[in-house]
C-alpha cells in the first residue's frame, strides 16, 4: 500500500477543490495511518487566512483533510469507492501555538484510525514541524447515507 501522492492525486480523493485541497503529498500510509504534508499553510492566498495570519485552530483541517484522503485510499485499496464523509466532530484538541509562522517549512501531517466501521471513523491526528508540534487532536468522521437507505 504505502505509496506516496502528490497534490493532484489527493485532489481527486476528496471533495475539497482548489486552494481549500491543504495536502502537497501523501508521504506514506497502510491500513490504519498515513503520513501526509503541506506547505500550503505559507500561501498568502490560504483560504482559512485572517488578517494575515493562520490560526492554528485550522490545523484540524489538515487532520481531516489526511483522514479523508486515507478513507478513500483505503476504500480503493479494497475494490470500494470513497464514501463522502461529514466532520461531525473534534475532540481533545490541543494547539501548541496560536498563529502558524508561515516561514516556518513544512508541516508534516499524521492521522491514525483508531475506530471505523460503515457509519463512520474517528482519527487522531497530529500536526507537527521539524518534530515540533503544532496541533493534535480527534475527528470524528460520520459518513453520508448510501442513496436509498
Amino acid at each position: 500500500m504505502s505509496r506516496a501522492l502528490d497534490h493532484a492525486a489527493i485532489a481527486t480523493l476528496i471533495p475539497h477543490a482548489g486552494a481549500m485541497c491543504l495536502l502537497d503529498a501523501v508521504l506514506d500510509w497502510d491500513a490504519t495511518r498515513i503520513r501526509a504534508r503541506s506547505a500550503s499553510h505559507a500561501h498568502a492566498d490560504h483560504p482559512l487566512r485572517r488578517d494575515g495570519a493562520l490560526h492554528a485552530l485550522h490545523l484540524c483541517e489538515y487532520g481531516a483533510q489526511a483522514a479523508a484522503v486515507h478513507g478513500a485510499l483505503v476504500a480503493r485499496a479494497a475494490g470500494g469507492a470513497p464514501r463522502a464523509g461529514l466532520l461531525a466532530a473534534l475532540r481533545e484538541v490541543r494547539l501548541y501555538v496560536e498563529t502558524v509562522d508561515p516561514a516556518g517549512g513544512a508541516l508534516d501531517i499524521e492521522a491514525e484510525c483508531q475506530l471505523g466501521d460503515a457509519h463512520g471513523a474517528q482519527y487522531a491526528f497530529r500536526v507537527a514541524r521539524d518534530g515540533c508540534p503544532l496541533a493534535s487532536g480527534r475527528a470524528t468522521i460520520v459518513y453520508a447515507a448510501a442513496a436509498g437507505s
